[in-house]
């Protein structure tokens, strides 16, 4: 199966841009797409500052547009979104197809003093349950914001679910790259699935500091390789799904195997 992630900073409310690349997308046989994080939206830190029927108003413009691209170029979006209910705003990820739209709402959120947004949406802190799962043509896909993937319970569905790929959407930024690299190669190697991380780019700018999302955007095997990666630039990357190559993994290193004997 082909799937394709897409690089971008914050978009804004022109549709123009996603349908040059979904075009493109469609063209090269990719089936989904996926994007980082405050692309669909402005990053954390503006949207702090942003009246709330702005940010509804943007956000039901583009779940429209990603809809609207499903259906013309038979793709399916994953891609974070701001929802707004009651004055409140919730950090989800939606999955986005042609005849329907599905909401995961993010379980982990970033609670540090810098960058607090566990304060600031109103996702309930509850028991951890698994992330979005769903499947296109026999391949099975979970989701997890760029966040969670620090915490092992959610990757403990990844096991036990058979996930095949795990979606990661991503705002990295500062000096995390070769953090995030290790992170993610250990996971994919660890579970034997293909981890799909789209990291954006761009730049914020406060009083005392630049925050610069680096990209990096990348897929990594059932092996914890780097099998393909983006640069810091604006880039769509389409690659490859290989059952063969996931079948291979799982039997070679026998992780899953080691696991059921002990249950």
């Amino acid at each position: 199966m082909r799937v394709a992630i897409l690089q971008l900073p914050s978009i804004g409310m022109g549709g123009n841009k996603l349908e040059n690349y979904a075009r493109v997308a469609h063209q090269k046989g990719a089936k989904l797409i996926l994007l980082g994080e405050y692309l669909l939206n402005p990053f954390f830190k503006e949207l702090m500052e942003t009246p709330l029927s702005m940010i509804q108003e943007q956000s039901n413009h583009q779940i429209e547009v990603l809809k609207n691209l499903a259906e013309k170029y038979d793709l399916i979006f994953v891609a974070p979104i701001i929802t707004v209910k009651k004055k409140e705003c919730t950090k989800m990820i939606a999955k986005v197809g042609s005849r329907s739209v599905s909401y995961y709402p993010q379980q982990f959120l970033i609670n540090y003093p810098h960058w607090n947004e566990e304060k600031f949406f109103s996702n309930p802190i509850e028991p951890v349950r698994a992330p979005m799962i769903f499947a296109i043509g026999g391949v099975k896909f979970a989701v997890m914001g760029g966040f969670e993937i620090h915490f092992d319970p959610l990757w403990d569905a990844v096991s036990t679910k058979g996930v095949d790929v795990v979606l990661v959407p991503s705002a990295s930024t500062f000096e995390s790259h070769n953090r995030w690299r290790e992170l993610v190669k250990m996971r994919a190697f660890t579970h034997n699935c293909y981890v799909l991380r789209a990291n954006r780019i761009g730049e914020y700018n406060d009083e005392s500091v630049a925050w610069k999302f680096y990209g990096d955007s990348m897929l990594v095997s059932p092996d914890g390789e780097v099998e393909a990666d983006l640069g810091n630039t604006e880039e769509l990357l389409i690659v490859d799904i290989d059952r063969k190559v996931l079948t291979e993994a799982r039997k070679g290193w026998g992780f899953k195997e080691a696991l059921r004997k002990r249950r």
